[in-house]
């Protein structure tokens, strides 16, 4: 009898095992991703060749996590100083961080339009956390020619008409927020897009300057490694040793 409530306590202490440890499994949802990059051009100007480049200085959480550019300089679209980017994910929380930043940015493609065009800095900044995917926008020193000056946080999606006489030859679109149908979040700091309309058009395409994508979030860390494994250890003890009390109990009254 006493050998057979020793099995039966045994038993009982595997089966509390398995189910902490079966909790403990890694979920079989992918990985979260982010991406960035400093700068990507798909324009053709009026009467001349296509100019496609980019995504310059990309990075992504798969590798390269990092990257940068010294200088970018596209003839009669676009110029800028220092290219920096990261895209990481934290393993533990699971979160992801895409940043983008574009110092000394110029664009002589809306010369024409606008006048000088220029912005100091261009950030965009992706976050993917358990609780959500969120992004922003920051631009210090920027001045858009004849529109002035504009804020250094712009609202999602502001947009801004560029003419030349009386059409509409371009968009500026300003802390552009795209929610992908994967769930991820892509800002893009800077969105130039070229209507390619009328006789006065500048041309057609896109420029963006400061772009990260993330989310949605990774899995947190498994329960079953690093300090979750303590943590499922702990709770194994703590249902076990009330397991090994009541067996002593009754081998003590059963004496």
């Amino acid at each position: 009898m006493k050998s057979s409530l020793v099995r039966r306590g045994g038993l009982l202490a595997a089966a509390v095992a398995s189910v902490v440890l079966a909790g403990a499994a890694p979920a079989s949802a992918a990985p979260g991703d982010g991406s960035a990059y400093g700068v990507k051009v798909d324009v053709k100007l009026l009467g001349q060749q296509a100019v496609q480049a980019g995504p310059l200085a990309a990075a992504n959480t798969a590798g390269p996590t990092s990257n940068s550019l010294a200088k970018v300089d596209l003839t009669g679209i676009l110029t800028a100083g220092a290219v920096n980017t990261e895209a990481k994910r934290d393993e533990n929380s699971g979160a992801v961080t895409a940043k983008a930043s574009t110092a000394d940015v110029g664009l002589p493609l809306l010369k024409a339009a606008l006048g000088d065009v220029g912005i100091k800095v261009v950030e965009a900044v992706c976050t993917a956390t358990q609780k959500g995917v969120e992004g922003s926008t920051k631009l210090v020193g920027a001045n858009l020619g004849s529109v002035g000056k504009v804020d250094a946080t712009p609202a999602a999606n502001t947009q801004i008409k560029v003419g030349l006489g009386a059409l509409n030859v371009a968009t500026i679109i300003l802390n552009e927020q795209v929610k992908n149908s994967d769930g991820s979040l892509t800002v893009n700091a800077v969105h130039v897009k070229l209507l390619g309309e009328g006789l006065n058009a500048l041309g057609s395409g896109d420029v963006i300057v400061s772009s990260a994508t993330c989310g949605p979030a990774a899995p947190p860390m498994p329960l079953a490694s690093g300090a979750g494994l303590w943590i499922g250890l702990g709770l194994l003890g703590a249902v076990a040793v009330p397991v090994g009390t009541r067996i002593y109990r009754r081998r003590s009254a059963q004496a």
